[in-house]
């Protein structure tokens, strides 16, 4: 929290995204017994998992065990969770598509994810923050054009760009939903939140400052306009290019993902500008571990000592990746930034 706010710190702190999930042996035998969503709609599940990540691998924060998409099914599409990635349907490729899709009633369709957070926070230890999360606005509507994962986002682009008048009205209904579901998870015991862009990297510059940036602003004034003290990470994927504009939509703390420079990234950004990242991923599969340690201690010295950074990876853990190998990663950063 103190680093969220730029102040200083004992030692750089440590979370990293996705580190409640496949890649520890009791989470897969967790879901061999229940689905994906009833492990989500279960708040002494999500407790469960999320605390348990949090101590097996002694990270500074824990993030709620929730998805991204929860939201959209609560707009009206279907969503199921097969082999090979999400799915939604049926796909948004219309004005009469958007039309047809309401604004989520967060307190009737998704108050489970409040009452797991609710659960998560009386069972974590209370040193330990909580971060809720959610979505951002063109990361959902890009997943409800397109209906599951893609790679050039065409469904996407050609609402934008076919009839912006939809593309900014798909966007309006999810920032209205989303600023009521991201407060929520505060009023049920959140201590920070993190908005998450996982495919903006998708936009060039100008398509960002028109298509997404107003939207992300949207909500994170909104958020902001209910809870102005707690802080707000604002993350996405190949964001190098669109690192100011980020910047520009908000946040109290930008995340930078591993494609982008951590050392030029703090400069762009000012010195005054908290931080989060930037590890790759991949780094923390090797079985050399102390390679992984050398390429943590590269983005140790990119920050110089500056205050206000959180170490995180540039993306989420992946499945392969041992979790003796994520523990001693922990321990290896708190040790060499240890004041």
């Amino acid at each position: 929290m103190k680093a969220c706010r730029g102040e200083p710190v004992p030692y750089t702190p440590v979370w990293l995204m996705r580190q409640a999930g496949r890649y520890m042996s009791e989470y897969r035998e967790l879901r061999a017994r229940v689905t994906f969503q009833e492990l989500c709609s279960n708040p002494e599940l999500v407790a469960e998992t999320t605390v348990f990540a949090q101590e097996r691998i002694g990270a500074d924060a824990a993030i709620v065990f929730s998805d991204l998409l929860l939201i959209l099914e609560a707009m009206g599409l279907n969503l199921d969770y097969p082999k090979g990635g999400p799915q939604l349907g049926p796909p948004v490729r219309t004005g009469a598509d958007v039309d047809k899709l309401r604004v989520a009633d967060v307190a009737g369709d998704l108050g489970y994810v409040w009452e797991g957070i609710s659960a998560t926070r009386a069972a974590l230890a209370d040193d330990v923050p909580l971060i809720g999360f959610c979505g951002a606005p063109f990361t959902l509507a890009a997943y409800a054009c397109e209906g599951g994962g893609s790679r050039n986002f065409m469904h996407a682009k050609l609402l934008m760009y076919g009839d912006p008048g939809a593309w900014h009205a798909l966007c309006g209904k999810l920032v209205e939903g989303l600023i009521e579901y991201l407060a929520g998870q505060v009023d049920a015991g959140a201590q920070a939140v993190q908005v998450f862009d996982s495919w903006v990297g998708a936009l060039g510059p100008a398509d960002y400052a028109n298509f997404a940036r107003p939207h992300t602003s949207a909500l994170i004034s909104g958020f902001k306009a209910r809870h102005p003290d707690v802080p707000l990470i604002h993350f996405g994927t190949g964001t190098g290019p669109l690192l100011e504009q980020i910047q520009k939509a908000g946040g109290d703390v930008i995340g930078v993902d591993f494609h982008t420079d951590f050392a030029g990234a703090r400069l762009r950004l000012g010195e005054d500008q908290p931080v989060q990242g930037n590890l790759d991923p991949i780094a923390i599969i090797t079985p050399d571990v102390d390679y992984m340690l050398s390429r943590a201690q590269e983005v140790v010295d990119a920050n110089a000592g500056r205050p206000g950074h959180i170490f995180n990876l540039g993306h989420g853990i992946l499945p392969p990746t041992p979790v003796d190998n994520v523990a001693r990663l922990i321990e290896y950063v708190h040790a060499v930034t240890a004041a």
